[in-house]
């Protein structure tokens, strides 16, 4: 089972890093849709990953346009505060896109405009804004993960001084 992280237009380098993190122990694919609001080079960037960036398969795209064409085909899911499905209450093909906005903006409009029945959204209360880019990410990717059995992924852990 593929699983495919987007980021569109990310702006903070450090949900970045963490986000790669949540791709490199999951095995999950990362695409980075630009323009990106920091260099990959970054050092915030890099210390929020460092230790598994080398473990990402990440792709970049020039916009939006670049992404989709060279995703064709793909199963997109569109993760936003004005969506009206609850996230956990979608069924996700393997190989889906799961995209994510800037964390300023969200994704535009137009596009979830288009795609109603495929923007999905956390629940939270409604007084407050959202929650933070990395921390959706990762509700998101361990959602999918779970309706997917948790494939490849370590289920057990293990004690280091003394046995279970």
């Amino acid at each position: 089972m593929n699983l495919n992280i987007v980021l569109v237009e990310p702006q903070i380098p450090q949900n970045t890093g963490n986000i790669s993190r949540t791709c490199a122990v999951t095995g999950a694919r990362l695409h980075l849709v630009k323009p990106l609001g920091f260099e990959t080079d970054d050092k915030h960037l890099k210390r929020a990953g460092l230790d598994y960036w080398d473990e990402l398969d990440i792709t970049y795209y020039d916009n939006l346009q670049d992404f989709f064409e060279k995703t064709q085909g793909g199963k997109y899911y569109y993760f936003t505060t004005k969506g009206r499905n609850v996230h956990s209450d979608v069924s996700y093909e393997d190989n889906c896109y799961i995209l994510f906005g800037r964390e300023d903006k969200g994704l535009p409009e137009e596009l979830l405009h288009s795609n109603p029945d495929t923007c999905v959204r956390i629940p939270m209360r409604p007084d407050l804004r959202s929650l933070n880019l990395s921390n959706s990410v990762a509700i998101a990717t361990y959602e999918i993960l779970r309706q997917w059995d948790y494939p490849d992924l370590t289920r057990e852990g293990k004690l280091t001084r003394f046995e279970w």
